[in-house]
This record gives C-alpha cells, sequence and structure tokens, in this order.
C-alpha cells in the first residue's frame, strides 16, 4: 500500500490519525521521507506516533522541537524524526547531520518542512494536516520549491 492509496483520508479523531499513520509506517521503506505540514496543532506528531505504532515501535514518541531531531530505533526500520520549526537557517540542519541522516537506510519524518524545503529530496511523501468542521483532514500535497 502506498500514501496514494491511504489519502486523502478524514480524521474525526486521534484514533483515526494514529490509525492513518500506523498504515503508512506499514507501508514505509528504507531511505523514505515523509514531510508533515500543518498548523500548530494539526496532529503532526499524532500522526508520527502513528508511524512508529505501524513500524513495531512501543516506546514514547514526542515532538523533537527543542532537540531539532529525534532517533528512534527497535521498530522494523530506523526513525529519524526532525522538526524544522525553530531552525531559521539550513547550515544548521546540514552541521547537525542532515545529509547522513538521509543516508541511513531508516525513515525519515520531518514537521514543518515547508521552512525549508530545498533540503528534502525530490521523492519526498509531502503529507498536509487541516483542521475541517468535525475534525482533521490529511491529503498528499505538491512540495512549496
Amino acid at each position: 500500500m502506498t500514501p496514494t492509496d491511504l489519502l486523502p483520508a478524514r480524521l474525526t479523531d486521534e484514533e483515526a490519525t494514529l490509525a492513518l499513520g500506523e498504515a503508512l509506517g506499514k507501508s514505509a521503506l528504507a531511505g523514505g521521507v515523509i514531510a508533515l505540514v500543518g498548523d500548530l496543532g494539526a496532529g503532526k506528531t499524532t500522526l508520527t506516533q502513528g508511524v512508529m505504532r505501524g513500524l513495531g515501535y512501543s516506546g514514547e514518541v514526542t515532538s523533537p522541537t527543542f532537540s531539532l531531531v529525534q532517533e528512534y530505533q527497535g521498530g522494523r526500520l530506523a526513525v529519524f524524526h526532525f522538526d524544522f520549526y525553530r531552525v531559521e537557517h539550513e547550515h544548521e540542519l546540514t552541521e547537525l547531520g542532515w545529509d547522513d541522516y538521509l543516508e541511513r537506510e531508516g525513515l525519515v519524518v520531518v514537521e514543518w518542512p515547508g521552512l525549508h524545503p530545498d533540503l528534502l529530496p525530490p521523492e519526498t511523501v509531502w503529507i498536509e494536516l487541516s483542521h475541517y468542521e468535525g475534525g482533521r483532514r490529511a491529503d498528499l500535497i505538491n512540495p512549496p520549491r
């Protein structure tokens, strides 16, 4: 199953967001990149928690807002969860080893990717989470280049 099979999706509650993430995690491939776009509270971290569940990871998954990246081992794939929200300049990410993370055989998940879209590879799967009456919605979108 691919993201195009799963999206668009209406997400009526947190469990629906987790379930979508779980399906994405089960179909994730090594070397993949998922970019999560959405306002504060749109469900980016919740979707990532579902991805981790789909990969068989059972530990805690939190937003990397202050650490910039969280590394998760123990699932089917290693996951490198980035948050670009507090990153002012691209060089901050390259100095952190951004290119090395992309070359590792894990899954890279990025929150707030629109702040530095040029760093993401062309094959990145861009998902926008938005609020709608009665819940949220997830859509595949084109990268903002």
